[in-house]
């Protein structure tokens, strides 16, 4: 089962955090599932960057980034190569670190 190292960020993650997860799920999902709320203004349907994580490992063993996508990072805050919405970022079977960028775009958050 690959595991997702979650880098330190002062608001979702203080101390980073190193969670497993099911191969065919989104990062988003996988982060949700383990008490990480990431912002996801639009309910994880591509529709907006709150979402937005940057791969730092692990990044060609996700899905392609679809064209949607692509248009909608060009928004996002922090932009990098390694750049995804993490709601369509689809968990295969190698490990991730992931960054949570320190900003986004909209700042409403969502309880989960």
């Amino acid at each position: 089962m690959p595991v997702i190292k979650v880098l330190p960020h002062p608001e979702y993650a203080p101390e980073g955090a190193e969670i497993q997860a099911q191969p065919g799920d989104s990062i988003c999902e996988v982060l949700l599932d383990n008490h990480i709320a990431i912002e996801h203004a639009c309910d994880m349907s591509c529709a907006c960057t709150t979402c937005h994580v940057i791969v730092r490992e692990g990044y060609n063993s996700l899905n392609e980034l679809d064209e949607n996508e692509e248009d909608l990072l060009d928004r996002a805050w922090g932009l990098t190569p390694q750049s995804r919405l993490s709601c369509q970022a689809i968990v295969a079977r190698e490990n991730l670190v992931v960054e949570i960028p320190k900003y986004s775009i909209n700042h409403a958050k969502e309880n989960h």
